[in-house]
């Protein structure tokens, strides 16, 4: 490589750290705002980001915007499509499938060392989370209660410790969000708020399995409330259709 080392060779200006990190933090932000939308409904399956736009948003330029793409489309929550664009992800019956089955392994995991651990902050902790979703309710705040309620099950990844835990199970949280919208089957309630709380109370008191069970009922629980028959492969019958 030529190094112009000459009087009129105007020097590269080196980016500050308070430059990197600046763009570091933007970037986070513009990611965490564009989460909150996907798990607030706010941005629907199959809504397509367009690039100018959100830059124009957020005031940055599109190489930001589609780091920031990038990230969400590694986690699942966006798909890409060639020469198409970038897409809120829109999961399959078969894939929401396969999301409550993993979490139904992951979040028993996470309570049994929270439970090992706990200490009186990080109960008090959930116990005023489980309160902001209770007044989220009763002001009838149902993108709050929809954020909330994700990240209820966030609060204990993050108590428990682990980054890669915790990244899967924003994943995880993310994607129900999604599959809770396009799935979710009218006249059945949602799930009621003291299921959080009596994880909470299994938590506080030690008991352990108590709380797995409480935590795998919950999930259950979540995922009946949703009509998974949508899209489902049926079973054809060709002497009937050609006999």
């Amino acid at each position: 490589m030529l190094i112009d080392d000459s009087p009129t060779a105007r020097p590269r200006k080196a980016r500050t750290t308070g430059q990197i990190l600046g763009t570091a933090e933007k970037r986070d932000t513009i990611y965490e705002r564009i989460l909150n939308a996907v798990m607030e409904h706010r941005l629907i399956p199959g809504t397509k980001l367009v690039e100018e736009k959100l830059a124009s948003v957020f005031e940055v330029n599109r190489t930001r915007i589609r780091e920031v793409l990038a990230r969400l489309a590694h986690e699942g929550v966006v798909t890409t499509i060639p020469n198409r664009g970038a897409f809120v992800a829109s999961p399959s019956v078969e894939e929401a499938r396969h999301i409550f089955n993993a979490r139904r392994i992951l979040e028993p995991a996470l309570i049994r060392t929270l439970v090992a651990h706990a200490g009186e902050n990080q109960i008090t902790q959930l116990y005023d989370h489980v309160a902001l979703e209770r007044a989220a309710r009763e002001n009838n705040d149902k993108r709050a209660v929809i954020r909330l309620s994700g990240e209820f099950h966030l609060r204990i990844a993050e108590m428990v410790g682990s980054p890669p835990l915790l990244k899967l199970m924003r994943e995880l949280s993310s994607l129900t969000c999604l599959i809770i919208l396009l799935y979710d089957a009218p006249n059945v309630p949602a799930c009621p708020n003291h299921e959080h709380l009596e994880i909470v109370n299994a938590i506080k008191s030690g008991e352990t399995e108590e709380a797995v069970r409480l935590v795998i009922e919950h999930l259950n629980h979540i995922e009946n409330t949703l009509d998974l028959s949508i899209g489902e492969e049926q079973e054809v019958d060709l002497d009937e259709i050609f006999g």
